[in-house]
C-alpha cells in the first residue's frame, strides 16, 4: 500500500475511535440509559445538546468518507482488520479521559491485536 493509503486507513481508524470517545463523553450528561423508548426519549434532549453527540456523529461521517476512499485503494481483507487498532486507541484514551482501568488482560489483548494486524499487513496476496 502507498503512504497515502496508509494515511487514509489510520485517519479513518482515528476518526472512528474519536467518534466513540465523543459519544461516551456525551453520555456523561445522561448516566446509564435504560433500554426502553421512554428512557431514550428522556435522554435524547440531553444528548442532543452535548457537543460530544455532534462531534461523534461528525467524526463518524468523516470516517465513512475516508474509509470509502481507502477501500478503493486497498484490499478489504487487509484494511478492514486495521479497524481493530481503534480498540487500542480507545483503551488508552478511555484510561486517560474517563479513568477506565487498563488491566493486564486488556494489555494482553492489545498485544494480540497488534500482532494480528502486523501479520495481516505482511500478506502480499
Amino acid at each position: 500500500m502507498s503512504i497515502a493509503t496508509w494515511w487514509l486507513v489510520f485517519t479513518g481508524v482515528a476518526l472512528n475511535a474519536g467518534a466513540q470517545l465523543f459519544l461516551k463523553a456525551a453520555t456523561a450528561v445522561t448516566g446509564p440509559i435504560a433500554f426502553s423508548w421512554s428512557a431514550l426519549g428522556a435522554a435524547a434532549p440531553r444528548l442532543l445538546s452535548h457537543y460530544g453527540w455532534w462531534a461523534g456523529l461528525t467524526c463518524y461521517g468523516a470516517s465513512v468518507v475516508i474509509w470509502v476512499i481507502a477501500l478503493s485503494r486497498a484490499p478489504v481483507s487487509i484494511i478492514y482488520p486495521m479497524l481493530s487498532l481503534g480498540y487500542i486507541l480507545n483503551a488508552v484514551a478511555a484510561m486517560v479521559l474517563f479513568d477506565e482501568p487498563l488491566s493486564a488482560s486488556k494489555v494482553a489483548g492489545i498485544l494480540i491485536i497488534v500482532l494480528g494486524v502486523y501479520v495481516l499487513t505482511q500478506s502480499r496476496a
